[in-house]
């Protein structure tokens, strides 16, 4: 893969990125705080170092596969000289939570609060990823009837693999995540995170409803997660004020509401503090599938 080429479809109806494919030697591109509108998949094909996701910091190796979402802040530190390759890919071109059923990477590629940002892709698996790179690379090269559909076609092949290698991996050991058997009551905890993460904002209120003492929690949840517990509360809560930002026209308002919050403005601004830009403005750079 030349490291000059880049592959880029820009949506004739606002002007914005659509879906590219480009190489890179260094690690220039992504070496300052990443906040992008699209998602992001970085194939590390030579080097090593560090990235800085979310809140997290995680070593990386070769053949690393990282998912980012739209607005998912990331940096990467290398140790060495980065070679790889990356996608972007806009949710107006392809929208992962719209085609869940289809794909079934949301929470496993992206969106996953409790495991490292990336996949290390074997050897078995890699020739299946380089060939669907390569397929798309000629249908950009040369546009035709359908190209969209031939396009996100390749999409699909190239998340569904990943995906089912993620899983298979569950999660990939890294320096920020214990390599011990996580306890039972993390387990608790995220059940009771995806059940009452609309109604519990506090980690007391999580305390309390596993029975165990707040600092004890706290402690547990840093060693094996590398996040607090208000971290992972606040990011799921993140995550399904984006889906809503960007799959519905429901008002900011009403979604502040169901998500537990009975002033727009408070939740306005813990929005922006979590993801450092406000619901309208990633509503409006994000969009959400209007006759989809």
């Amino acid at each position: 893969m030349k490291n000059d080429t880049v592959f880029t479809l820009i949506n004739p109806l606002n002007g914005n990125l659509a879906f590219k494919i480009f190489s890179f030697e260094d690690d220039c591109a992504f070496d300052h705080i990443q906040r992008n509108n699209y998602y992001s998949l970085i194939w590390i094909l030579e080097g090593n170092g560090t990235v800085r996701s979310d809140f997290s910091e995680y070593s990386f190796e070769i053949n690393s596969l990282f998912a980012f979402s739209p607005y998912q802040p990331f940096m990467f530190s290398a140790n060495e000289k980065l070679k790889g390759i990356t996608l972007h890919f806009h949710p107006d071109f392809y929208c992962i939570h719209m085609h869940q059923k289809e794909v079934a990477c949301n929470g496993v590629l992206f969106n996953n609060i409790y495991e490292p940002p990336f996949t290390i892709i074997d050897e078995a698996t890699a020739p299946t990823l380089q060939m669907l790179l390569q397929q798309m690379k000629t249908e950009m090269q040369q546009p035709a009837l359908a190209q969209h559909e031939l396009l996100v076609s390749y999409l699909k092949i190239f998340l569904i693999t990943a995906s089912r290698l993620k899983a298979e991996q569950n999660p990939i050991a890294s320096l920020s995540v214990s390599k011990n058997k996580e306890p039972f009551i993390l387990q608790d905890l995220k059940d009771s995170i995806e059940k009452d993460f609309k109604i519990k904002h506090t980690p007391n209120d999580y305390a309390k409803a596993l029975n165990i003492s707040q600092k004890a929690l706290a402690k547990i949840t840093k060693s094996y997660f590398n996040k607090t517990l208000t971290q992972l509360i606040s990011e799921r809560i993140i995550i399904e004020a984006k889906r809503e930002l960007y799959l519905t026209d429901k008002p900011i308002k009403e979604i502040a509401f169901d998500l537990g919050y009975e002033d727009e403005y408070y939740f306005s601004r813990f929005f922006k503090t979590n993801a450092d830009v406000s619901p309208q403005m990633y509503r409006e750079t994000v969009g959400y599938a209007k006759g989809m």
